[in-house]
């Protein structure tokens, strides 16, 4: 058994988005001893800018007449999907940054999607067990001053619930910046408690994602 890994925050020894991704790691590999992680950090190895229109007008071109860029920006899309496929379970942490989906992750997807296995046509990743874990500086719920401000969230759900098809649990810690924000300290109290509900969210969706393979067998 394989789960596959991607942590998008530029920021590896504080986040909070990392945080909550460990204690769903550590619930799926309590629960299944020896299992590999496949791990690709964004931060650390960002994919490059130019690698999505790269991969795509390389489709257009015979093999032998792409572009040294066009090579490299189509096998690293193959690798990335090759990932995606071979895992049994996926987690994904990606924090709202600017009130939009990180760059990084938005690169990745771009360029992933590009293979014939996972765009809409493709079935590979329909059903895969995964969870997404997001994390938003302030609160953008209903009744708050900035509802609907998060561009992130729905979109991330969107694109791997509804378009490739993944069984998606979402973890969800809204008021990250509460304590560091000095703005923010009267919400103290509500944050802390929004932390403590999506820590043990994310402890029961790591437990989900080994549970729902169970009897599965690999993919």
């Amino acid at each position: 058994m394989t789960l596959f890994r991607l942590d998008a925050s530029i920021f590896p020894t504080t986040s909070a988005s990392r945080a909550l991704g460990d204690l769903v790691e550590a619930e799926w590999t309590a629960a299944r001893p020896g299992a590999d992680v496949v791990r690709r950090d964004l931060a650390a190895s960002p994919v490059p800018a130019t690698a999505w229109q790269d991969a795509v007008t390389g489709g257009f071109v015979a093999e032998e007449e792409r572009t040294p860029g066009q090579r490299e920006a189509r096998a690293l899309a193959t690798t990335f999907a090759d990932e995606l496929v071979g895992a049994d379970a996926l987690l994904f942490t990606v924090p709202l940054y600017n009130y939009g989906v990180s760059q990084h992750f938005k690169t990745w997807f771009d360029l992933a999607y590009t293979d014939p296995r996972i765009d809409p046509q493709g079935t590979a990743l329909q059903g895969k067990p995964a969870t997404l874990v997001t994390v938003l500086g302030g609160n953008y719920g209903p009744g708050t001053p900035k509802h609907g401000w998060d561009h992130s969230t729905a979109w991330l759900c969107r694109v791997l619930g509804d378009v490739w098809g993944l069984d998606l649990r979402v973890v969800e810690r809204p008021f990250t910046l509460v304590g560091t924000n000095p703005a923010l300290d009267a919400f103290t109290d509500a944050a802390a408690e929004l932390r403590a509900n999506a820590e043990e969210h994310a402890r029961r969706c790591g437990r989900e994602l080994a549970d729902a393979l169970t009897g599965a067998g690999a993919r």
